[in-house]
């Protein structure tokens, strides 16, 4: 029988600190996903002239579920909510695990607002406006191509019927 032991030697450098954030979040409730829902069908979104691939979350469970429990997500992807209706929207983040930026956009497709969001913070994110539509990609992504309020993205797919 052959045993395996880790040593650590003297001349080793110690492990490098890692830096944690705590995090503060919830037990999950009865019901509630535990796991990534399955990719979702893709548009292609024209953003300030750059395009995106974003998956299409249009139903209340698909909403519900968004980017939570995603271990990657590539720079020029992302994921759009498409709402029935074009009110005030709030965001969180409980149960996500990647840092994301979104971008709030009104039913004619203008960002009404863009913000930065914590990965599992449970910190309400809330529109500066009535939003039809929100747009999540990796956070940076959206201040690295200048997408700011006012400015309009194209390809939007329909209202939601749900």
């Amino acid at each position: 029988m052959l045993i395996w032991m880790a040593v650590a030697c003297a001349d080793d450098p110690a492990p490098a600190a890692v830096p944690t954030v705590p995090v503060v979040t919830t037990p999950a409730r009865p019901g509630e996903r535990t796991t990534a829902q399955p990719l979702l069908p893709t548009i292609s979104l024209l953003v300030d002239g750059t395009l995106v691939l974003a998956e299409v979350a249009d139903t209340p469970e698909e909403r519900a579920a968004g980017l939570m429990w995603r271990e990657s997500l590539e720079p020029g992807q992302g994921m759009v909510f498409v709402y029935p209706d074009s009110r005030p929207r709030s965001f969180w983040m409980k149960n996500t695990l990647l840092p994301l930026s979104i971008a709030y956009i009104s039913e004619d497709g203008v960002v009404v607002s863009v913000h930065d969001m914590v990965p599992r913070s449970e910190r309400s994110v809330p529109s500066q406006g009535a939003a039809r539509y929100a747009l999540e990609v990796p956070q940076g992504w959206l201040a690295e191509h200048g997408v700011t309020k006012g400015d309009r993205i194209e390809g939007l797919p329909g209202p939601s019927a749900k």
